[in-house]
């Protein structure tokens, strides 16, 4: 594992640096640096006891992306232009094709009022005074672990998105992607920043097919939302088999502000997310929402953590889960209040449903408090399918298999009732559908 392939090494961060200022020549340079200095996360260490990276990813295996940009609409593949198809309600959009930025549009009242969605790379030549202050910096920078590190140096491309004060998006921006290249790696990340009292909400939809040899999608995230702004950022992976995803995400909600985020797991064969909200300022909330769904042998490993580092501000975390055949999910989670964080109103529960005897699920629910003025709480299930509930809708004359496919989604439906969404709860519960029909 601490060797690299010829394609993931110096020379490429080099290459990727050409054109780039110095500023950001030398933040992969340092990113480097420090991947090459930090060890590969083990089974030893708690936040990865479950993900055994040395069964689950070969990154010797892996190139760089070789694809060209498609720009011809023609050519884009016909689950792509699908899934567009059902986000045509959106202040923006925003097409990714094996990491190049192939199509953007923002609505031009939005532009007018100072909106900006680019791809990073462009952003950082047109908007170096926005990119330079946020880019891996204080949200995930390098030092942030051996992903983040590998990720600032080698990000290709991405999506940057600002809304200025006091601007509200009344309709989502929408952002697809596609990969298609097998023993792939690719690295990209995303850039919100929320400036005082804005509004936005941000859904990214990932898309594969299944891959014939391994491929990995490294995405970090970095959400900053100022003084009174409310941010929603939507994450929905849907990778095909072979896919292994990672993502580092980390949220900042300054005083009085909302930032709320919901991760979708329903595809690839490995899944890590690691997700972290600091609450930095007076009134800031974070309402942090999960929802996964495994088949087969798919793995799902969610690390969580809610960071209250001032007085008064509270965060509530709901991931809830549904496994099938031989599939695993790990949900590690903390509750974090520093000294001083009084009056802080923290919630933290995850629940799982086993469909099958050999889908497990492991729980590890955790607090930290270093304030005495506090409400907080956390828990955890992991149960099977309510024979009651079924009893009770086979009583009303539905099917076994129709029975228990409502009780699913009914579990389920709970993460997505609490961010409505348009066209997201639609598209997720097809999904989730669909793939009940296939095991079922």
């Amino acid at each position: 594992m601490e060797g690299l392939t010829e394609a993931l090494n110096p020379a490429a961060v080099e290459k990727l640096a050409i054109s780039e200022p110095q500023w950001l020549r030398e933040r992969r340079s340092h990113a480097w640096d420090v991947y090459e200095r930090t060890p590969m996360p083990t089974t030893k260490l708690e936040e990865w006891r479950y993900t055994d990276l040395k069964k689950t990813l070969d990154l010797d295996a892996l190139k760089l992306s070789t694809a060209e940009s498609m720009t011809d609409q023609a050519t884009w593949p016909a689950r792509l232009r699908a899934a567009m198809d059902e986000d045509r309600d959106a202040s923006g959009h925003m097409v990714i094709i094996d990491g190049h930025v192939v199509h953007t549009d923002i609505d031009e009242g939005l532009a007018a009022k100072g909106v900006i969605l680019e791809s990073l790379h462009d952003a950082v030549a047109k908007h170096p005074e926005l990119i330079q202050e946020h880019l891996a910096t204080e949200a995930v920078p390098a030092e942030e672990g051996k992903f983040a590190a590998l990720n600032a140096a080698l990000w290709n491309d991405g999506i940057f998105l600002y809304v200025p004060r006091g601007v509200a998006l009344e309709l989502p921006i929408r952002v697809t992607r596609w990969f298609s290249e097998p023993a792939t790696a690719y690295f990209s990340r995303v850039l919100i920043v929320a400036e005082h009292s804005s509004q936005v909400s941000y859904v990214d939809e990932m898309l594969s097919d299944d891959f014939e040899s391994q491929t990995m999608t490294s995405t970090a995230v970095e959400v900053i939302a100022k003084q009174n702004a409310q941010v929603q950022y939507v994450a929905v992976q849907r990778l095909g088999k072979g896919a292994f995803y990672q993502s580092v995400q980390r949220t900042l909600a300054h005083r009085d502000s909302t930032l709320d985020t919901l991760n979708v797991a329903l595809g690839a064969s490995v899944t890590r997310v690691d997700l972290n909200a600091r609450l930095l300022g007076p009134g800031a909330n974070s309402d942090m929402l999960g929802l996964y769904f495994g088949d087969g042998d798919q793995h799902f490993d969610f690390n969580t953590s809610q960071d209250h580092t001032v007085p008064n501000t509270s965060s509530d975390l709901l991931y809830k889960g549904a496994l099938d055949g031989a599939s695993h999910s790990v949900f590690r989670g903390i509750i974090r209040v520093y000294p001083g964080a009084q009056g802080t109103d923290a919630y933290q529960t995850n629940r799982n449903l086993l469909l099958s005897p050999n889908a497990r699920a492991d729980s590890l629910p955790n607090l930290e408090i270093e304030a005495d003025d506090v409400k907080c709480s956390h828990g955890a299930t992991i149960g099977e399918l309510d024979a009651e509930a079924k009893f009770y809708l086979m009583s009303r004359g539905l099917p076994l298999v129709q029975a228990e496919r409502l009780v699913v989604l009914g579990f389920l439906g709970e993460v997505l009732s609490k961010l409505p969404l348009g066209g997201v709860v639609e598209k997720v519960s097809r999904v989730i559908e669909h793939k009940l029909a296939h095991q079922g």
